[in-house]
């Protein structure tokens, strides 16, 4: 079909061939309408080139009637071949039901249903569960209309949110933590507009678009809408009642076990030493804080590693992690560096990474200054094994369901200390995102939810598709990490200026 018939998000939504899968939107965005152009292609096409039924459940009669009327409208579009809209009344038990149906040329047909879940039983075909969180039994539709891919049929919800406690939320939840495979779809009115939906509402009335019209649309609907909540719920994906702390301080704690967060603050005096002085001391304090911890470490165990960057207002946060025999992920150990010059943050890094066995997958914060260290780790280490990541909103809907859905699975532990699990307690969620709030974050105010990012990096590295090495160092001229063999010779020197600072 044109690529102007249908806005990118709608193309996205029809293009998606999962056999399963989700649109969380808000509201009037036409993703109902998409539905239909996909529907009337499935119906019209022969058996030989995927045709097939198409049954769309919706919450009430006038829902039905759209959706069919639209099926007649891209039916007409297309130039195939189809019936008049047909009603249809369907004997069930004790009540006479109404249906409305197009009939296509291949045999098949697009039958608009009640939500009656016995409606879909004895039938084959894909099924639309529209505005699924509005169904007062959702579950057993769900239940029903899952049957139907035991033969190859394709299942779609579509909804605005209706509360967080609702089905349709926890299966977007459950879907983003890797529990089920829906493919999920997020439509928020920013996300319609910017890819031009209200172009195209200007197109339609015959008006002319302009930015500032758009801005007092957008103001006005959620002006109008009763409550703040009830505009974030309707227009931004974000369910009632899933504000705040997105973990709770007893499934935090629950996954703490006894391991050492070790830490290090950069003075006035050590950061203005010259470099290759603080690499010396760097290096005396990486092999009397970590080397004990590195050789407690399985060398059977495959190893990963996250970390979130920070200078001087926020701190470097690196978490290594070992995944066992029993796919456990455990953090052993964590290190925090505050104040720390680049090189020497650099220098740690590589003592620890060079240090883990098996050495599986790294993910560092790549934002700002960080994206320094991270290209260095790629390089160092390869991009088969690094990752870069610019932490962004889609970064944080891939990885924080799956970092949650580990915790309550006891599938992850993590150091028992208090900072690490007000950093954790720090993640909020945002306009239906889980995320850290821009400002500082714990009763000090003096950190950035760093350990959260460095842990959720970490299990993010350890679902990453590597190869494990056992990865030795190679000398070269220039590095920026200096070796043992570099070290012994700075200690001469620093011994012969008198040592320490």
């Amino acid at each position: 079909m044109p690529e102007s018939v249908l806005l990118p998000y709608q193309q996205a939504w029809v293009e998606d061939e999962s056999d399963l899968k989700l649109a969380e939107k808000s509201r009037r965005t036409g993703i109902t309408w998409a539905e239909a152009a996909d529907a009337v292609l499935a119906a019209s096409a022969a058996r030989t080139a995927g045709g097939t039924n198409h049954f769309y459940v919706g919450s009430n009669k006038e829902m039905a009637i759209e959706f069919i009327d639209a099926c007649a409208m891209w039916a007409k579009a297309f130039g195939k071949a189809a019936s008049a809209i047909q009603e249809e009344v369907l004997h069930d038990e004790d009540k006479d039901i109404l249906t409305f149906n197009i009939h296509f040329a291949s045999g098949f047909k697009i039958q608009a249903l009640s939500s009656r879940p016995s409606n879909l039983r004895g039938r084959q075909g894909n099924v639309t569960i529209d505005e699924a969180a509005f169904h007062e039994q959702l579950a057993e539709v769900l239940k029903a209309a899952l049957a139907l891919t035991m033969w190859g049929a394709k299942v779609r919800l579509i909804s605005t949110h209706n509360g967080v406690d609702n089905l349709f939320n926890e299966l977007i939840q459950d879907s983003r933590a890797g529990k089920k495979r829906y493919s999920v779809h997020r439509i928020t009115l920013d996300d319609a507009c910017e890819q031009g939906l209200y172009r195209r509402i200007c197109q339609v009335r015959g008006e002319t678009w302009t930015q500032a019209k758009e801005n007092q649309w957008k103001a006005n609907l959620l002006a109008d809408t009763a409550t703040r909540e009830d505009a974030l719920e309707e227009y931004y994906c974000v369910p009632k009642s899933g504000g705040g702390a997105y973990l709770s301080r007893a499934l935090v704690e629950s996954r703490m076990v006894d391991a050492p967060v070790v830490r290090f603050e950069g003075s006035a005096e050590f950061n203005a030493t010259p470099e290759y002085l603080r690499a010396a001391d760097m290096h005396d304090w990486c092999e009397r804080e970590l080397r004990p911890l590195l050789e407690q470490l399985d060398p059977r165990d495959v190893h990963c590693f996250g970390e979130d960057f920070g200078r001087s207002g926020d701190l470097t946060v690196i978490a290594p992690m070992a995944i066992t025999q029993q796919l456990k992920r455990v953090v052993p150990f964590l290190v925090e560096l505050r104040n720390v010059p680049f090189k020497q943050q650099e220098q740690v890094l590589y003592y620890i990474a060079d240090r883990l066995p098996r050495l599986q997958a790294g993910a560092l914060d790549a934002r700002g200054n960080g994206q320094y260290l991270a290209e260095q780790a790629v390089e160092r280490y390869g991009s088969g094994i690094i990752e870069a990541v610019m932490l962004s909103q889609a970064w944080y809907l891939e990885a924080m369901p799956k970092f949650k859905a580990a915790l309550e699975d006891d599938d992850l532990a993590i150091p028992r200390d208090r900072d690490v699990g007000d950093d954790l307690r720090a993640i909020e969620v945002i306009k239906g995102i889980p995320k850290l709030p821009d400002g500082k974050t714990g009763d000090s105010k003096v950190r950035h939810g760093d350990a959260a990012i460095a842990l959720v990096m970490a299990y993010y590295a350890s679902l990453l598709e590597t190869t494990p090495i056992d990865f030795i160092a190679v000398p070269k001229s220039g590095r920026a990490s200096p070796d043992d063999d570099d070290i012994s010779d700075l200690h001469d020197l620093h011994d012969g200026l008198g040592g320490g600072w």
